[in-house]
Parts: structure tokens; sequence; C-alpha cells
């Protein structure tokens, strides 16, 4: 079965490959390398055996996206990651956000409706809850007015999807909502590589204690949480990308209840900044440089996941720990800086 993989050189994407490729999966990535390296191929062939298919381009042109659909019509599925995804800068740049994330999803879908049968794996993410009311946050949290212009992207791409659904029988779509991905994969032949300054936390803490930033930035410790730090969610990248296999499988064998479900990929803990940090210095023996600064805009101050549907509808349920997951990032940017 051939699938095609949007953004499939990126972080998450490279690791569902990975991950698609072991089941058996044909795949078929498009990336414009806005965010990634074409080197990442090489990692993936190591780990796999096989080298996937590569198109470089920009899914924000939609001639390129029609003729994609053309030459390739016997694909059985689509994972959508291509996006920009950082919160700061979405801030700084919400107009770069809305058409790369809402443009190109609606391109997918328009090719997407014209075939008999389609299969639609959305990367959506927790930001869609904004503030929760409550924790730990269910699928049937509701859906706040958006911290972020980024945040805002994955509503509205929500709602773009459902809407499209309703009218579409013969699309049948899964979107994941994930906390925090971090770590890399074990073989540590690809991880997060963040082009520039990272935006997130974990490739910052790592980059810092390699040596390549002088100091990490913790925002704000004066929020209400145990130690004042904002608390994430935080979940291995390859028990993400393998429930981006699991929810394709669900599509592929009809075993969904409807023709649009959302599933919450995460752990059921929250942690925080400084407990990662902590984790860190703990698995890497390094003790880290770090200094508490002003809030950041746009941040959410706790967000974990409730875990029942995705463990007990979905089938799946994360299998790694914070350590895990911090010795592997850690291993990761020490291979890459070798």
């Amino acid at each position: 079965m051939k699938i095609l993989v949007t953004g499939g050189l990126g972080f998450i994407g490279s690791h569902t490959v990975v991950e698609l490729q072991n089941e058996g999966f044909e795949v078929v990535i498009i990336d414009n390398l806005s965010n990634s390296s074409e080197d990442v191929l090489d990692g993936i062939e190591a780990i796999t055996g096989i080298r996937p298919i590569f198109e470089k381009f920009d899914l924000r042109d939609k001639s390129d996206v029609q003729d994609f659909f053309k030459r390739h019509a016997d694909l059985e599925g689509v994972i959508h990651f291509a996006a920009s995804k950082a919160v700061g800068e979405s801030v700084d740049k919400p107009l770069l956000y809305y058409e790369n994330n809402l443009g190109v999803l609606v391109y997918m879908l328009q090719e997407l409706t014209k075939m008999d049968k389609a299969n639609f794996i959305f990367s959506s993410s927790c930001t869609v809850y904004g503030q929760a009311d409550e924790l730990p946050i269910t699928e049937d949290a509701p859906v706040k007015p958006a911290e972020s212009p980024y945040g805002n992207t994955k509503q509205i791409g929500e709602e773009i999807i459902r809407d499209t659904c309703k009218i579409s029988p013969q699309l049948a779509a899964i979107a994941l909502r994930y906390f925090n991905p971090i770590g890399a994969h074990p073989s540590v032949e690809i991880g997060e590589l963040p082009l520039g300054i990272p935006q997130n936390l974990v490739p910052f803490i790592t980059q810092t204690a390699v040596g390549l930033r002088e100091q990490l930035s913790v925002f704000g410790d004066d929020y209400p949480t145990n130690d004042g730090t904002c608390i994430r969610d935080y979940i291995h990248v390859v028990d993400v990308a393998k429930a981006h296999v699991v929810a394709l499988q669900r599509l592929l064998n009809q075993k969904n209840e409807g023709n649009y479900e959302v599933f919450n990929l995460g752990t059921g803990t929250g942690s925080s900044v400084l407990e990662v940090i902590h984790s860190f210095e703990r698995v890497s023996g390094e003790k880290l440089n770090y200094k508490i600064v002003d809030r950041r805009p746009g941040d959410v101050i706790k967000a974990y996941a409730d875990t029942t549907n995705a463990n007990k509808v979905l089938g799946w349920k994360a299998g790694s720990t914070l350590d895990d997951s911090m010795k592997s990032a850690w291993d990761w940017e020490r291979k890459v800086r070798g």
C-alpha cells in the first residue's frame, strides 16, 4: 500500500516514515526542506533498509499538488505533517502560518475528495484546547480561543477537515492532537534537527549542554504550578510515530466509528520545564546552564492529556518515560555534533 507523508523529512514525519516502512507500507515523501534536510533520507534508509520515494516541492503551489495526485492515483492514505509549527514565530508571522498551514490543507483535501476512497491522518496539536479548565484534557474539552496563530491554524484546520468529511462520505479522517513530542530514534540515525535557533525546549536543552547555545532561557517561574514553570505532556517521538501507523490501519481496516475522529496523543503525565531540565541532567550527567526570564506570549500554563480514548479506542499507548526521551535526545545531539 502506498502512503503519502507530507513533511516526511521533518522530526515527527521522518520517524513515522520509519514505522510505516517497518510495517510494510510503501512511502512517498513530499517536503520543501524549509525546516529539514535531504540527509534524513540516509537515516531512514539506514534504519529500515529502504529509501522512500522523495519529491521536493512546496505544497503551497496548487498546480504541483494537483500534478502529484495525478501521478500517484494509487495512494491508499495520506499523513499530513507539512506545516509551520513554532508558537512564538506564529505570533510574529501570522500570515505565513495561515498561508502555509491552511492553504496547503485545502489543496490536499480538494485532491482527496476527487478520489473514490481516501484516508487522511492530520497532524494536530493540544494547542487547540488553549488554557484548559480541567486536567487531564479529554478530547471533549472545549476548544477555546487559541493562544497563538499557530494554535488557531490547528483549530481551523480541524474545522476544515470536519466540514469536508460531512459532505464527503468517501473521505475518512483522524486528527491526532499531540502534546509535546521529544527524543530521537534509538538508532540515533534520525532525530530532531531544527534549522537555526530551536523553538522547542528539548533541542535547546541539548544544544546548550553540547555548547552550541550559551544559555537556556526558562520563560517564567511565577506560574501557578509546583515550581512556577509551565507544565507539558512530553511524549517520545517514536511513540507518536507508532500512533500514526495505528490510526492509519484503523482507517484502512474500516474500524473507525465515523468518518472524522479525534484522539489525544500523550503520556497522561505533566512535567514542568524544571523537571525536564532535571531529567536531562540526571540521564546525561551534565549540569545545564539556564536562567529564568520573563514569560513568553502565547504560552499555556498547564497541558497534559487524558489518554483513555487513545488507549482503549485507538488501541495505542505511549511506552517511553521522560528519562528515556531525554537520553535519546542527548545521544542524538552528541552524534550530530560529532
